[in-house]
C-alpha cells in the first residue's frame, strides 16, 4: 500500500513537472520583434528655451504706440533670429542616433547550474535612443529616451530564453515587449568636448521594466570618435526584487542572484538635415 502510495506521489510530481516544462516552453513565444526597433527622436532645435513670463497688455499696447530706437532695433533682430534654426545650424551641437546593428544591451547575473557557479548572460542589439552632445557646454547635452526590445535577449540555453520570455519579463506578451530607460539628469560632464576625447559621466532617470519604473543612475563613458560618430557605454546594477522578476522553479537551477548588472555599449551616428 505504502508502495503504491509512494509511485502515485512520484507519478504526480512527474507530470507536475512535464506540464510546467511545457509550459515554459510554449509560453516563450518566438523571440522575435515585433516591429523595427525606434525610440522618440531629439531634434536640435528642442533645446531652445522659450521666455514663457506672462506679458503686461497695457505695457505692449504704450509700447506700441510709442516705440523706442531699441525696441526697434530689437524686435528687428527677433524678427530676423529664428532660435531654432540658430541651434539647429549651431556646429557645438551635434546631434547622434544610436545604430542597433553595432550596439549591444547585454545584462548578467549568477546562478548555480547542475550544482555548479554559472554566470548567465543575455544580450540584444535591439537598442534604439538619440542622443545631442554640445562640444562648448556639455553640461547642456542631451539624452534622449533609450528604448530596448527585451524579448528579443538571448542567453546561452534556449529553455532559459523562453522562461525570460515567457514568466520572468514576460515579454512574450505585447504589453511587456519594450524597457525604457527615461534619463531626467545628466552630471559630471567635462567642461568642453573636442574630437577624439574620452569623458565619463553618469546619467540619472527612471527604468521601467514590465509596468514597473524605478530611479537607476549610469555609469557611463563615452568616446567621439568623430564629429558624425560616438563610441561608449554605461552600466548599472538593479535587483530582481525591485522589478517583481522571479526565476521559475527548475530542478537543475538555483541561487539566482537578486543582483543584475545591466550594460549599453553603443555607437551612435550623427542626424544631419
Amino acid at each position: 500500500m505504502n508502495r503504491r502510495v509512494l509511485f502515485t506521489v512520484v507519478g504526480a510530481v512527474v507530470v507536475i513537472g512535464v506540464v510546467a516544462l511545457a509550459y515554459i516552453l510554449l509560453s516563450g513565444g518566438t523571440g522575435e520583434a515585433s516591429a523595427p526597433i525606434s525610440a522618440p527622436t531629439l531634434s536640435l532645435g528642442d533645446a531652445t528655451a522659450v521666455d514663457a513670463t506672462p506679458l503686461d497688455a497695457t505695457a505692449v499696447d504704450t509700447a506700441l504706440e510709442t516705440p523706442t530706437a531699441e525696441m526697434t532695433e530689437a524686435v528687428t533682430a527677433e524678427a530676423t533670429t529664428d532660435p531654432a534654426a540658430s541651434a539647429a545650424g549651431s556646429d557645438s551641437r551635434l546631434l547622434f542616433r544610436i545604430v542597433p546593428d553595432e550596439s549591444e544591451v547585454s545584462f548578467s547575473l549568477g546562478e548555480d547550474l547542475f550544482g555548479q557557479p554559472n554566470e548567465v548572460i543575455g544580450r540584444t542589439n535591439q537598442v534604439a535612443g538619440d542622443l545631442i552632445v554640445d562640444l562648448t557646454n556639455p553640461a547642456a547635452s542631451e539624452l534622449g529616451t533609450i528604448r530596448i526590445n527585451v524579448r528579443t535577449l538571448q542567453t546561452d540555453n534556449e529553455f532559459r530564453n523562453r522562461a525570460i520570455r515567457g514568466q520572468i519579463l514576460q515579454s512574450a506578451q505585447d504589453q511587456f515587449e519594450f524597457a525604457e530607460f527615461r534619463p531626467s539628469a545628466l552630471s559630471g560632464l567635462p567642461d568642453s568636448v573636442a574630437v577624439s576625447d574620452t569623458f565619463s559621466f553618469q546619467v540619472e532617470g527612471e527604468l521601467q521594466v514590465r509596468d514597473i519604473s524605478q530611479p537607476t543612475t549610469w555609469d557611463a563613458q563615452a568616446t567621439l570618435v568623430s564629429e558624425d560618430r560616438i563610441e561608449g557605454t554605461a552600466t548599472t546594477t538593479v535587483t530582481r526584487t525591485q522589478y517583481g522578476l522571479e526565476i521559475p522553479s527548475v530542478p537543475s537551477v538555483a541561487n539566482v542572484t537578486d543582483e543584475v548588472t545591466l550594460t549599453i555599449n553603443f555607437v551612435a551616428t550623427r542626424v544631419t538635415g
